[in-house]
């Protein structure tokens, strides 16, 4: 699947708007659950938006799309290929992995290679942090992206890092709405509004948050 053209189409002509979103989401949420010194780790990062905008001791970028290198902060490392396997990041040597909007495009052997490679380069003690659309809360729309391979919810995601060794530390079922292709209006103030409004969430919120954790 030429996954450069997809994503080139998709999501070009809002490049700007999501960068800004993600310095939000960086900010008012996400940074909080990451210490400022940790080496920080984003599979299938593509514009690198988190990775950008996250602060970290140490920053790296894995994806397939070799567009990774052009979208990449200067201190960022890249590393291109599959998340099934990372062999370019060592064994214990990453304090946080994080993923957004990443799982639904692979299959389910890919899913749980990619869990155990995300266990294998954590640190004892080490965060896994995942923004998911959830197929419960957006099943109408799940499909209206032609790469989206697995339909998954919170808890078969849940199942999955278990049977993987994570331990669970936290579960939003309902966090952020699908997609910025929605109707929803799109605007920066709205967005920090939101997140400062958990109540709405259950409202709006079709992805899922889920933090889990490498037992020390």
């Amino acid at each position: 699947m030429d996954v450069q053209s997809i994503y080139a189409r998709r999501f070009t002509p809002d490049l700007q708007f999501r960068a800004e979103m993600w310095k939000i989401l960086c900010a008012d949420f996400f940074q909080k659950k990451i210490e400022a010194d940790s080496r920080v780790l984003e599979i299938g990062a593509g514009y690198c938006e988190f990775i950008n905008n996250i602060q970290a001791g140490s920053k790296v970028a894995v994806d397939i799309n070799t567009d990774v290198r052009s979208y990449a902060d200067p201190n960022v490392e890249i590393v291109v290929g599959s998340t099934s396997n990372m062999t370019a990041v060592p064994d214990n040597s990453v304090n946080v992995v994080f993923a957004s909007n990443f799982f639904e495009h692979l299959t389910r052997d890919e899913i749980v290679a990619t869990f155990r490679e995300v266990y294998r380069v954590l640190v004892p003690g080490g965060k896994f942090m995942v923004l998911q659309p959830n197929i419960r809360f957006c099943a109408r729309d799940y499909w209206m992206f032609f790469d989206h391979v697995t339909p998954i919810d919170d808890r078969a995601f849940v199942e999955g890092l278990e049977i993987n060794g994570f331990e669970i530390i936290q579960v939003i079922e309902r966090f952020l709405p699908y997609t910025t292709k929605s109707r929803l209006p799109k605007a920066l103030f709205l967005i920090k509004f939101y997140l400062h409004m958990p109540f709405i969430w259950r409202i709006f919120g079709q992805q899922s948050f889920i933090l889990s954790g490498k037992p020390k």
